[in-house]
């Protein structure tokens, strides 16, 4: 038994001999990133468990670099080593399955970059207009902070904005803003990548081509991304916020098809945020959009049909901009036939005779009405349950920030730091009405599993670049689903076993779905995952991560 035990624990042993070797720098690694690297239990336990806290995993130390070189110097060494170890880049750790973890090898600490002083430094030239070069490790909140004080933003965002850049941009980064603007990896000019060998490479479209198009959306696997050149737009002041309810999936899917198709956008003039939710009459459900007194309304029909489907909308705004009023004035033209353009002598003698301060109060009061005709307009024609809508106005950086506000909600009552089998699935628009009959009326409703948070809304394929190493469904237009179930601790066994079923009936109905955030036990999955991108994706791992090093967690190549 004892033989035994030495065998079994030898190669623990060794690994850890090897790690606190590398500490002290016995091992060739230079004393300024030895020093970097911890093994107290407090570095080793923070960096053991994700968002979902289903994985655990323990790193042999943790990096706390403090520039680029560190990292790239740390990969450079792995590589070099007689036994390679696994490197897992950490920014805010919000992946659900253990995405960012690693099991006896290095945790990089991508969050002490921001000791190298500012990261997000917003720039302008004749050739991009104006753009902002951001730090892998930067949260997208404080993009947003930092781009508004100019008067810029990007425009497509993620729900969530306290996660890192380079983390969105190493899956997608989408939204309700996607089907317009395509995903956050669409609206980068420019990265700093290190790659697994250890080399700090810039790439562009135009410049180490491959290497940008396989590092955007690529999981971590080629490289981490430690600068990303953001496109920047001039930034609205505020959102209309809408939420529409039906009980019909039939008037819900086509009404959020036209929103997002040719028709729906009208130009500039359309919606700038689509996305949409699923309601199960089990719950659990928020209703602090909506006013109190409306609370039983939408709770009684929520009961008598059981499930209910509602569309969220934006449309921005900008309550002193001129451009404003003379977009909406052209919307009414192009449907009811009425224009008067500002330039016009009656808003020219209405200045003359009203003077400059009453003008200014009208000025802006017209922004408003027409901004309310514009938006009505917009939801002219849509068959949503009568007297069922809800709007709310605020500002541009709130309706960004929505769910920062739940989050603080959770944490108060202890319901933040806790398990998340989510399942975040692409559905090919086609088959999204079995997946709709099948999994949210027959495994969700017919089983009273709880629903917690179910988001549903379309994208179009051709805002995605397919050069890039995201993966999507063939079909023009497909729908995000995202289960993103809570539970306790130790209770999200029973959720997986729900996510298993769905997977299960997509796989039998032969719906052709692809994991948003992906994982996988298997390495066929991962080969039905990428399927024709399959050995570009291979030979980039090759060219820039020969040794498997990069994100472990991911189990792409190493599951």
């Amino acid at each position: 038994m004892a033989d035994f035990f030495t065998l079994l624990m030898a190669p623990l042993l060794l690994g850890f001999f090897m790690i606190s070797a590398v500490i002290t720098g016995q091992l060739g690694l230079p004393d300024d990133i030895a020093s970097k690297l911890q093994n107290d239990s407090r570095s080793i336990n923070s960096t053991s468990t994700d968002y979902g806290h289903i994985v655990q995993q323990f790193a042999a130390a943790v990096l706390y670099p403090n520039s680029t070189n560190d990292i790239a110097t740390l990969l450079q060494f792995a590589n070099n080593g007689s036994t390679p170890f696994g490197i897992a880049a950490r920014g805010q750790g919000h992946s659900v399955r253990g995405q960012a973890l690693t099991q006896g090898g290095i945790v990089i600490n991508m969050t002490t970059l921001n000791n190298m002083g500012s990261r997000i430094v917003v720039s302008e030239n004749t050739s991009l207009g104006s753009y902002a070069d951001v730090g892998g490790e930067q949260l997208w909140i404080d993009v947003l902070r930092a781009t508004l004080d100019r008067g810029l933003s990007p425009v497509s965002w993620t729900d969530y904005l306290y996660l890192s850049v380079g983390g969105t941009l190493s899956n997608a980064g989408i939204s309700g803003q996607t089907f317009r603007f395509g995903p956050q990896i669409t609206n980068v000019y420019e990265l700093d990548v290190v790659t697994g060998k250890g080399d700090l490479i810039t790439c562009s479209s135009n410049q180490t081509s491959e290497l940008f198009y396989s590092a955007l959306g690529g999981l971590g696997q080629v490289g981490i991304i430690t600068r990303a050149r953001i496109a920047l737009r001039s930034a609205p002041k505020r959102a209309k916020w809408i939420r529409l309810f039906y009980n019909d999936f039939s008037a819900f899917s086509k009404d959020q098809e036209h929103l997002i198709s040719t028709n729906g956008i009208k130009g500039n003039n359309g919606f700038d945020y689509v996305e949409g939710f699923v309601l199960m009459r089990q719950g659990p459900v928020d209703f602090s959009f909506y006013p109190v007194s409306d609370q039983p309304r939408i709770t009684s029909l929520l009961n008598k049909y059981g499930i209910l489907y509602t569309i969220e909308l934006a449309k921005y705004y900008d309550d002193t901009a001129q451009n404003t009023i003379e977009k909406v004035i052209v919307m009414i033209y192009h449907v009811c036939g009425l224009c008067f353009p500002l330039s016009s002598p009656i808003f020219i003698f209405f200045f003359i005779l009203s003077g400059q301060l009453y003008f200014w109060s009208l000025y802006f009061a017209l922004i408003i009405i027409l901004l309310v005709i514009m938006v009505g307009l917009l939801l002219n024609g849509l068959s949503y349950v009568p007297g069922f809508i809800y709007q709310q106005d605020v500002s541009y950086i709130d309706f960004l920030n929505r769910v920062h506000t739940e989050e603080e909600m959770l944490r108060q009552l202890g319901l933040w730091d806790i398990a998340h089998p989510w399942l975040n699935l692409f559905v090919p628009k086609s088959r999204i009405a079995d997946f709709d009959s099948g999994v949210f009326k027959s495994i969700l409703l017919k089983e009273k599993v709880p629903a917690g948070l179910v988001i549903i809304y379309p994208m179009n394929r051709n805002k995605w670049d397919d050069k890039m190493s995201a993966v999507i469904p063939e079909e023009n237009v497909f729908y995000v689903v995202a289960l993103l179930h809570s539970s306790g601790l130790t209770e999200w066994q029973r959720f997986d076993e729900v996510n298993a079923e769905i997977l299960q009936f997509c796989n039998d109905a032969g719906i052709m779905i692809k994991q948003y955030l992906p994982h996988y036990e298997i390495q066929q999955d991962w080969i039905d995952h990428f399927g024709s991108k399959l050995q570009s994706f291979q030979k980039m791992k090759v060219k820039y991560d020969p040794n498997k090093i990069l994100a472990p967690g991911q189990r792409v190549f190493n599951g």
